[in-house]
C-alpha cells in the first residue's frame, strides 16, 4: 500500500500539484455533479460518478489539458452515459436469465406444445422452396443480408423483398398445416 501511495506522489511530485488538484476538486465539483446528475437523475450516483471522473483528472496530465472545465464536463456526461449503457446490458442479461430461468422449469404439457409447435414449423419449412427456406433460417439464425445474399447467390439488394415473400408463403402455408381460416 505505501508503494501506490508512494507512485501516485511520484507522479504529481510536489506538494504544490497536490493542492492544485485540492483546488480543482472544490472548485468544479458540484459542477460535475451536476451534469452527472442530469444524466442519472439519482444524486447518490451522479457523486460517484464525480468521484470517477476526479480519479481520472488526477491521474490525467493536467498541464496538457487546455480547458480544466470542458474537460471534466466531457468525462463527466460520457462517464455518466457509460453507466447507463452499462445498467441497461445488466438489466438486459437479468431479463434474459429470468426468461430462461422460467423455461426450464416449465411443465411437460409446456415442452410437449414447445416440441408440437416446433415440428409444425419443420412441416411447413418443408413445403417451402429451397431458397425461401434457406433464406428464412439464415435471417432467423442471425445473418446479415449481405450474408444471406452471399451464400444464395443474390443481390443484397434483393434480400430484403425476397425476405418478405417468404415470410408471407411460411405463414399461409402455417395457417394451412393449422387448419386456420384466413
Amino acid at each position: 500500500m505505501m508503494e501506490v501511495k508512494a507512485n501516485l506522489s511520484d507522479s504529481h511530485s510536489n506538494s504544490s500539484g497536490e493542492e492544485s488538484f485540492q483546488e480543482l476538486f472544490k472548485q468544479h465539483y458540484s459542477l460535475v455533479v451536476r451534469k452527472a446528475l442530469v444524466i442519472v437523475k439519482e444524486q447518490a450516483l451522479a457523486e460517484d460518478i464525480a468521484q470517477e471522473v476526479f480519479v481520472k483528472l488526477y491521474h490525467a496530465d493536467r498541464k496538457a489539458i487546455e480547458n480544466i472545465q470542458g474537460w471534466l464536463t466531457k468525462v463527466a456526461v460520457t462517464t455518466a452515459y457509460n453507466h447507463i449503457r452499462t445498467e441497461k446490458r445488466h438489466h438486459a442479461r437479468q431479463e434474459k436469465q429470468k426468461r430462461f430461468g422460467k423455461n426450464a422449469v416449465g411443465s411437460v404439457e409446456d415442452r410437449y406444445l414447445e416440441l408440437e409447435d416446433a415440428q409444425e414449423v419443420q412441416k411447413v419449412l418443408l413445403k417451402l422452396s429451397e431458397r425461401d427456406r434457406d433464406i428464412l433460417i439464415m435471417k432467423y439464425s442471425g445473418y446479415s443480408y449481405e450474408e444471406i445474399a452471399q451464400s444464395n447467390g443474390l443481390e443484397k439488394i434483393s434480400i430484403g423483398t425476397l425476405l418478405a415473400r417468404a415470410k408471407k408463403r411460411f405463414r399461409d402455408f402455417y395457417a394451412e398445416e393449422r387448419g386456420d381460416d384466413q
